[in-house]
């Protein structure tokens, strides 16, 4: 998953740009929801078009990026088709496809959504674009509908259209660290400073996620970060973090802390 999202800032941060709608940086993400952790990032002024730091990105063989129709760029999706990677967008308004063969429909209906058609398709402009593309559309329960484009010519409709469901992770994961991780309040108003403090939100994210993971902790990630801010100065293995402390009546308790510094005659 490839997204950005907004970081505003206030007026007195005058060095930040302005982009007709917010004041401040842009923070982008490569995603990856399998493994639940973010690959790659990168903090540019919100005056950046969304797709330009993802063209810089390594690109991974094999690998399936999903993005809106905010990342188009010929030349970009053609790379990673000759990179041997798949991509899945939105079709843009002003984009038009001229069906060349339609595609016989196994399965129609999804989770949440139910599947219109399928076809592969050329694009009808005087830019060149030599990768076969395929269009799907389909229409949400709750009544819109939806237009992809995809070079995948492998997997069905209905797998292609769930991997853009799935795209809302991302955008979870944004309002998981601007609301838990603080980064709607920053602690200086020099550039270098913000972008630290995105930084230190985005290490202590996958601190987290690490943790939780090794541990096997079976819990929702913003009670399992609640856990740990309450428990930083104490030294309590992460796998009991959720459990009372351990008390046994019978023994006598030991007052002393490993914390402290024993005095003692020389």
């Amino acid at each position: 998953m490839i997204d950005a999202t907004p970081v505003p800032l206030d007026q007195l941060s005058t060095w930040a740009g302005w982009n007709g709608r917010t004041r401040g940086l842009k923070l982008h993400v490569v995603y990856d929801p399998g493994s639940d952790h973010p690959r790659r990032l990168a903090i540019t002024p919100s005056t950046v078009n969304d797709v330009t730091p993802a063209q810089q990105f390594p690109i991974e063989a094999g690998a399936t990026y999903v993005f809106d129709k905010a990342y188009c760029s010929y030349a970009w999706w053609t790379r990673l088709h000759d990179a041997g990677a798949c991509f899945v967008t939105r079709q843009k308004k002003n984009l038009r496809f001229r069906a060349t063969r339609w595609r016989k429909l196994r399965k129609q209906k999804g989770k949440g959504f139910k599947i219109i058609d399928d076809a592969e398709v050329k694009l009808l402009s005087s830019s060149k674009l030599a990768v076969p593309m395929r269009r799907i559309r389909l229409k949400r329960d709750d009544g819109t509908k939806l237009t992809l484009i995809t070079n995948d010519l492998k997997r069905s409709a209905i797998e292609i259209a769930a991997l853009y469901k799935t795209r809302w992770q991302i955008e979870l994961l944004f309002r998981w660290i601007k609301q838990h991780l603080k980064l709607r309040k920053f602690l200086g108003r020099s550039e270098n400073a913000v972008r630290l403090q995105i930084l230190a939100a985005m290490i202590a994210y996958l601190l987290l996620r690490i943790a939780a993971r090794e541990s096997r902790l079976i819990m929702p990630a913003i009670r399992f970060a609640g856990l740990v801010a309450a428990s930083l100065f104490a030294r309590k293995p992460i796998a009991d973090i959720d459990r009372p402390p351990k008390v046994n009546p019978s023994a006598a308790r030991d007052r002393s802390s490993p914390d402290q510094i024993s005095f003692c005659y020389a």
